[in-house]
Parts: structure tokens; C-alpha cells; sequence
């Protein structure tokens, strides 16, 4: 049986007010070396986030996040981050912001399958 490999994992958090510093948890990043995985999970609740900031633009949060799957999946779509390593590619967008989306720190993990994990993530800090 195959052995569990290490995953990180981080909390994607849609800021609309940065100056206030609340945030609503709407998505997860998926990073495994050994899986050469990186995935992102995401869900964007019009009638929770409008709650939440009555002026905020979902059109432009969904464009944010369609780059940030780009990102993850890599390649020339993505610019030249899409080109980088996966590692790096995650190390970036988990990186520290101050923007309307904005990441947890990573936490790791272990697990055998990296699709299941974020699932299981995702439901746990965002539905």
C-alpha cells in the first residue's frame, strides 16, 4: 500500500474591506510535492458575500479567481507565474497581501490522496 505524503494546504479568504480586516472563507489551495499536485476549490455565495459587502463586484472576484485556478493548473495561460515550479507557484499565491483576496497561512498534512483532502478541506472552513 502506498505510503502518505505530506500536503499543504492554506485558506482563501475575500477581504472587501481590507483597512477592516474581516474576511468570508470562500476557497482552498492544495499543494503535494510527492502528488506533483496543486489544486484550488472555490465557491462564490452572491447572497453571502453581498451580506456581507453590499458594493463589492463578484464579476471581478470570479475573474480573480479563474486566474488564481490558471495559476494552479500553470502553463503560458497563466503568465510567466503559470511557468514556475509548482511549489512556487503555490509559495506565491499563498503569499502575504493586502488585497481583496488574501490567503491563511499554510498548514500541512498527510495524506494519500490530495482530490479527497481538499474536498474534505473545503466542506470543513468554507460551506
Amino acid at each position: 500500500m502506498q505510503d502518505r505524503v505530506i500536503y499543504e494546504f492554506a485558506v482563501i479568504r475575500l477581504v472587501p474591506k481590507v483597512e477592516r480586516e474581516e474576511f468570508i472563507n470562500i476557497g482552498v489551495l492544495l499543494f503535494s510535492k510527492q502528488k506533483k499536485y496543486l489544486g484550488i476549490k472555490y465557491r462564490i455565495d452572491e447572497k453571502r458575500i453581498k451580506s456581507f459587502s453590499e458594493t463589492i463586484d463578484i464579476d471581478t472576484i470570479s475573474d480573480y479567481l479563474k486566474a488564481w485556478e490558471q495559476i494552479c493548473a500553470g502553463g503560458a495561460d497563466a503568465g510567466r507565474i503559470g511557468k514556475l515550479e509548482l511549489s512556487s507557484r503555490f509559495r506565491w499565491l499563498t503569499a502575504s497581501k493586502s488585497t481583496i483576496l488574501q490567503c491563511s497561512k499554510p498548514h500541512p498534512g498527510l495524506c494519500y490522496n490530495p482530490e479527497e483532502v481538499i474536498e474534505s478541506i473545503f466542506k470543513r472552513y468554507v460551506l
